[in-house]
Formats: structure tokens, C-alpha cells, sequence
């Protein structure tokens, strides 16, 4: 398949992506599934600090690596963050926020910025191979035996076959999805490995969850897009 081509829009950078089906597995239920996978758009890299911090209108660390994936930011600061985002792009925000995150819902037809789903996530990820990786763990991504125990600026390492980088390691990424409602209630699930996770835990089918208002050092996110709201927005602008 060929590599898809970055879209011409003038906001974030972003790498448009197929369509395709994808098998996510529960290990924990020993259950799989099959999600069809309509064509959207994915950022090349997680959120960067920097980005994270003037959006938010929060002040910069004196310390930090303002390229380095923006960390300890909970899965309702993601939706947040992308309202803004959306809205000082002249977007129409994807979500409708409650009392609380827990309560938030996503229209997935809006012209913003928005979380992968899980199934986009992977789909993005896999980017059409079929092993845990989509390369050497080494080439590819930051984790526990070559970080320093630190995270890293992103876009360091190898990308995946449709210029996507960080898939694996650096952060682990927040998703839209619910991991177990009956059995964990609100959790979100978050996907990749990061620069401290063991080896084994940094593929494309690791699942993880935590409770929405999460945080933690080695956890970030990327933006997404939904197909309908790119060429929406590209036809309104001719």
C-alpha cells in the first residue's frame, strides 16, 4: 500500500490515513473483535509539550524539553486541550463536555481535533504490517533499556510505514474508548508502551486503562480527525 499523503490543511499537521478492519483483542477475556476502520487523519507525533502548554495557557517548566510528548495529562485534559485547539484553529470542537469528562461526548462529524479511537489507534500503528511491531523495538522506540529513564523529543527514532512516529514508546497514548464498563466503569484505554515500559508491554496490541482524570509521567496523547471533517472543511474553503 502506498504511503498516504499529508493533508494540505493549514492548522496541525497532520498525515492523512486508509481505511481498513482491524482485530482488537481482550486478553484479560480472552476475546477478539473485528472494527471496520474509516479513513481519517492522525498526527506524526504525540502532543508536544510546548504545544500542550501554550494551548493550555500554562507556563513552560524551566527544565523540560519543550519537543518532548506532553506528560501527566489526564484523558479529560486531552478533551480540553483539543476543544481549544480546535477552537483557536476556527474549528467546530468534537465534544460536548459535561459536569465532568466522564460525561463527555464526542461528534464525530465536527470539523476539530479529537482522540483516536482504539481501532484507529491501532489500525494507525500497524499501519498495514501484521506483527506486534512494526519494526526493530530498538530502531523504533524509546523504553525501558534505551531511555535513560527519560522521555525523549519526538520524531527520534524510525517512523512506521505511513510516517507515523512514537507509535511504540516515548508515551503511552490516551484513547476515546472505554476499556470495560461493567468491570471498570469510566476507565479509558491508552496504547503503546512507553520510555518506561519493559520491552514486552511496547507493541501494538498492549492495551492498558486507568480512570479519566489519570495522570503520570510517561503518559501523552496525539490528535486525531475525522475524514468527513477534512473534506468538509476543505470544500467550505473553495
Amino acid at each position: 500500500m502506498a504511503n498516504p499523503n499529508r493533508s494540505n490543511e493549514a492548522e496541525y499537521p497532520m498525515v492523512n490515513l486508509p481505511g481498513g478492519e482491524i482485530e482488537l483483542r481482550d486478553d484479560r477475556r480472552k476475546t477478539t473483535w473485528t472494527v471496520q476502520v474509516k479513513p481519517f487523519a492522525l498526527a506524526p507525533v504525540p502532543v508536544t509539550k510546548a504545544l500542550f502548554d501554550s494551548v493550555m495557557s500554562r507556563p513552560a517548566e524551566p527544565d523540560a524539553e519543550p519537543q518532548a510528548p506532553a506528560v501527566n495529562v489526564s484523558w479529560e485534559d486531552t478533551l480540553l486541550f483539543c476543544n481549544l485547539l480546535s477552537r483557536r484553529s476556527g474549528l467546530k470542537e468534537c465534544y460536548s463536555l459535561g459536569d465532568t469528562g466522564e460525561n463527555a461526548v464526542c461528534n464525530w462529524e465536527a470539523e476539530g481535533y479529537r482522540l483516536p479511537t482504539e481501532a484507529e489507534w491501532q489500525h494507525a500503528c500497524k499501519a498495514g504490517t501484521g506483527g506486534y511491531r512494526y519494526g526493530e523495538l530498538d530502531e523504533i522506540a524509546w523504553y525501558e533499556e534505551n531511555s535513560a529513564g527519560r522521555v525523549h523529543q519526538v520524531g527520534q527514532k524510525q517512523p512506521n510505514a505511513w510516517g507515523l512516529y512514537d507509535m511504540i514508546g516515548n508515551v503511552w497514548e490516551w484513547c476515546w474508548d472505554l476499556y470495560d464498563q461493567e468491570v471498570y466503569g469510566s476507565y479509558r484505554i491508552f496504547r503503546g508502551g512507553s520510555w518506561a515500559e519493559e520491552a514486552r508491554g511496547c507493541g501494538a496490541t498492549c492495551r492498558r486503562r486507568s480512570h479519566p482524570t489519570f495522570r503520570i509521567e510517561d503518559l501523552g496523547f496525539r490528535l486525531a480527525r475525522s475524514e468527513y471533517s477534512l473534506f468538509h472543511h476543505v470544500s467550505s474553503n473553495r
